[in-house]
């Protein structure tokens, strides 16, 4: 992983990139490159608070290596990334609580303080070692979500993310390719541990000044 910076609408901004080459597979809620497929790279790139660009697509592009990858915006400070690790599972997380929110909202409940391009404020990266099924993977961005539900609860925050949360998982495109990713299954328990461990330590650390 690098972090970089640059100078866009008058503000210094990170951008942490993960350059893995051939040879993966990922599964991704992000405006780049989401869905699953074969990627090479991941980007999870700061902007400003009130971002409101209408090609954050070709934002994301022009921020990349090039070629077929993951991109990712967020209004947190990339810089104070947490890293954690369990059983050769890494998940890294970029956290930001301005507007905690729980899931499940009565209808028509607006979020004053989002921009008109929504932007993530908790971005989940996470890589395993072992290649994993379409519906493993699946199974997988299920974990990653409830663990980080289970570290905001747990740090204190009365929600389960945020409205625009971001995730990416990545693992190897060829050898087995384990059919589960639960939270009860070997590889899924070590991944819900990494990420429930970066998120508590991201949501702890956090603080207002983490948006400008």
């Amino acid at each position: 992983m690098k972090l970089t910076y640059r100078v866009e609408d008058g503000a210094r901004l990170g951008a942490l990139l993960w350059e893995f080459g051939p040879g993966w597979r990922m599964i991704s809620s992000a405006l780049l490159g989401g869905g699953i497929g074969v990627r090479e790279w991941v980007l999870n790139a700061q902007v400003v608070a009130g971002y409101s660009r209408m090609d954050p697509v070709d934002h994301l592009v022009s921020l990349g290596p090039g070629g077929d990858g993951v991109g990712m915006l967020t209004a947190a400070s990339v810089d104070r990334y947490v890293e954690a690790s369990d059983g050769g599972v890494e998940a890294c997380a970029t956290v930001g609580l301005r507007v905690p929110t729980w899931a499940a909202a009565p209808e028509g409940t607006a979020d004053p303080e989002l921009a008109p391009m929504r932007v993530g404020t908790i971005n989940i990266v996470a890589v395993l070692p072992v290649a994993m099924t379409d519906a493993a993977l699946v199974n997988a961005v299920m974990t990653v979500t409830e663990a980080k539900s289970q570290a905001l609860i747990e740090a204190g925050f009365p929600c389960t993310g945020t409205a625009s949360d971001a995730v990416c998982v990545a693992v190897p495109a060829e050898g087995p390719a384990e059919v589960f990713g639960g939270p009860r299954s070997e590889w899924g328990a070590r991944l819900a541990r990494a990420v429930h461990t970066a998120v508590r330590r991201g949501a702890a650390a956090w603080r207002p000044r983490d948006f400008k």
